[in-house]
């Protein structure tokens, strides 16, 4: 038949009826999500929006996708803005979805929940992980903008309570898209640099738009692998972020984060004139009590020392060596006496004695003579008188 047309004709004409027809344009629908698909090549979305009747095939392409904050799941109620367009190659219609939200819940408010939850899961919130912060720093690190009235905040405080402390500044982004790579990039020039003790990251007040980098994964698992302590500091005392949760301690703001990681320098000082008053006290007493005890032990030693007994000791011997002496002396003197005594009654007893009033002593090889038994004839004898003595032989024995 002439008046025919083509199957790409048809589909054309509906595309181009349904593109031109404003009120399939900036639609607002809201439905439950199934058969989700995020396509990981393209980064488009892909799923299907239904109500307890109809359904309609949805798209939600990779620029619009990416700004979704939160993670899509089936069964999650959504509202979504976009148009009805014509897939002409199969002639179907679909709507492409611009933007995304949860119906019923803020869609920031859902991807700080789903955050929440799927950290807390892996354990970055336990506190089991979390390491203490230094009493007194010596350095402290700052992650945050240069130009915010946080960093203002947080110098201010430190130079007043804290003078003695050394502070580095590392700036980074603290809003915007590129927001949580300057962070996470902060963090790990902060542990490449010496010796810093403590680590202040944070910012200002503001929107959760505002402070939707310290709500980041990446800026989270940074802080949860940090080896030095960090410190969240992310706008007002209501402010809650991923980062409070994770960090070593959290901060209801920037200016507490700066009290928290520093002592007040005149509450050191009392402490130390508490201690100097407690240490002078202390000093005084234990030398006075100490040298109470070095007199107690100085009298004991005199009582005990041995020079006194050696002095004693010395005396004794003294006396003694008089007394043997004196005994020594008894002694001899009697010992002289009794010899002479003895010498006299020998001299009166000897027979040299007899000798000088006229005898003699005959003597013989054997000996004394004192019988002529004693001697033999011819016996050769000796006779002792008192000048001398006589030598002679035996010739003839008379009895």
């Amino acid at each position: 038949m002439d008046n025919a047309i083509s199957v790409s004709q048809l589909n054309r004409y509906i595309k181009d009826l349904i593109s031109s027809d404003g009120n399939l344009r900036n639609i607002t629908l809201k439905g439950e999500i199934s058969n989700f698909t995020n396509h990981i090549k393209t980064g488009h979305f892909y799923f299907t929006l239904k109500d307890n009747a109809s359904s309609i095939k949805t798209i939600m392409f990779k620029g619009n996708a990416s700004k979704v904050k939160f993670d899509v799941e089936n069964g999650m109620n959504v509202i979504v803005t976009g148009s009805v367009q014509v897939f002409e190659r199969d002639g179907a219609y679909q709507f492409y979805c611009d933007t995304l939200e949860p119906d019923g819940i803020g869609a920031l408010y859902l991807a700080f929940e789903q955050l929440k939850q799927k950290l807390a899961a892996k354990g970055l919130f336990d506190e089991a992980h979390k390491k203490p912060i230094p009493t007194m720093p010596q350095k402290i690190g700052i992650v945050t903008s240069k130009t915010g009235a946080a960093l203002q905040d947080i110098l201010n405080i430190l130079t007043r309570r804290y003078p003695l402390g050394t502070v580095v500044l590392i700036p980074a982004l603290v809003q915007g898209e590129n927001a949580p790579d300057s962070i996470v990039s902060g963090i790990q020039i902060a542990e490449q640099t010496d010796d810093i003790d403590v680590l202040i990251v944070g910012r200002g007040g503001g929107s959760i738009e505002d402070l939707w980098a310290f709500n980041d994964e990446k800026v989270a698992m940074a802080i949860y692998e940090c080896k030095i302590p960090i410190i969240s500091a992310v706008g007002h005392e209501i402010d809650f972020t991923i980062s409070d949760f994770v960090a070593d301690l959290r901060a209801p703001t920037p200016s507490a984060a700066a009290e928290l990681c520093a002592p007040d320098i005149s509450q050191l000082y009392k402490q130390i004139e508490t201690l100097s008053a407690y240490f002078d006290r202390y000093t005084v007493n234990n030398l006075k009590a100490r040298f109470d005890g070095l007199k107690a032990s100085y009298q004991r030693l005199v009582t005990l020392s041995p020079s006194n007994k050696i002095a004693q000791g010395e005396q004794e011997l003294q006396a003694k060596v008089q007394r043997l002496t004196l005994a020594m002396d008894n002694i001899q003197t009697h010992c002289e006496q009794r010899y002479h005594k003895d010498v006299s009654m020998l001299e009166a007893l000897s027979p040299l004695k007899v000798i000088t009033r006229g005898y003699s002593i005959t003597y013989s090889e054997k000996g004394l003579v004192s019988s002529i038994d004693e001697i033999q004839k011819g016996e050769r004898i000796i006779t002792k008188l008192r000048d001398g003595e006589i030598i002679s032989a035996v010739q003839d024995i008379n009895k």
